[in-house]
């Protein structure tokens, strides 16, 4: 494994961190960081990605002052900022790669906070050479944690459950919608779906829904009533609930990787019957014959 500490644990420890400390980030683990993100070249459905570090400067600041959660954000020394290229798939690739990137950080001590927005313009994108077909649809910030002890507590309440994330029955089906799904009958996948229940997503929307079918699971993407279209009112905002979509397939995978269920992706929508306009099908994990 890629990562020092188990994955279940380094998912939980992941926060959206607001305030960072004044010391730098030390030298080693940015280019350990720079190293494993020269590795995301490309998302699980193909599409073309890049990642690169880059350091704070006030034209960064100034360029994310717009974003409603940039002003709770303190100190940051730097940002993690990605591409990607055209593709069917590109935000739900850009969300799975990014979400590896930013897991990694984690297991370093790095504080991370997903910040989405219109960026195709900014100094971002000029930093990175972006070219005209590439889009940049969020950035990292990211820097030393600032308080560790209210960091430690903040892991220790999400542990025990104390955060506002859906309840299972709402996020997992069984065969069907409005069949919920238990942890019983969910098995040794129960630990995968967890970790997705308590992944980030936009305005912590929690927009994925999966139904467990035999050997199958179907991720769909339950948008958010009005969520999208308010998005689409400012010019250049991506779809950030399909980028969502990516970060929940990255939890999943690989924590039921780690546990020894291997798999893979496919899109194959199943024939079941969707409980109203807002629910689209993403895709579909299949666990691998033994």
């Amino acid at each position: 494994m890629i990562y020092s500490k188990p994955i279940t644990e380094v998912i939980q420890n992941r926060f959206s961190c607001r305030a960072y400390g004044t010391e730098a980030i030390a030298p080693e683990k940015q280019r350990m960081l720079h190293e494993f993100m020269k590795t995301l070249t490309v998302g699980p459905f193909g599409t073309p990605i890049r990642f690169n570090l880059i350091a704070a400067e006030d034209q960064d600041r100034k360029a994310l002052r717009g974003l409603g959660t940039y002003g709770f954000i303190k100190g940051a020394s730097g940002f993690i900022v990605g591409t990607m290229c055209p593709g069917a798939k590109n935000l739900e690739d850009y969300g799975y790669r990014l979400e590896q990137a930013i897991l990694y950080a984690t297991d370093l001590g790095i504080g991370t906070c997903w910040l989405g927005g219109t960026f195709t313009k900014s100094s971002f994108a000029r930093k990175i050479r972006s070219s005209g077909e590439e889009r940049l649809p969020a950035v990292v910030a990211m820097g030393l944690i600032a308080d560790e002890a209210q960091a430690r507590q903040g892991v220790l309440r999400r542990r025990i459950g104390a955060d506002s994330r859906l309840p299972w029955k709402t996020l997992f089906f069984d065969g069907q919608f409005g069949t919920s799904l238990t942890c019983e009958q969910a098995g040794t996948y129960a630990l995968p779906l967890e970790m997705v229940r308590i992944g980030p997503s936009a305005s912590n929307k929690q927009p994925w829904r999966i139904i467990q079918m035999g050997r199958a699971f179907h991720f769909y993407l339950q948008r958010t009533p009005g969520y999208r279209s308010v998005l689409t009112k400012l010019a250049g905002v991506e779809d950030m609930q399909r980028v969502d979509l990516g970060i929940a397939m990255c939890h999943f995978e690989l924590t039921a990787r780690a546990l020894g269920m291997n798999g893979h992706w496919l899109l194959q929508e199943p024939s079941i019957e969707k409980p109203d306009g807002l629910t689209e099908y993403s895709v579909s994990w299949m666990l691998d014959m033994v």
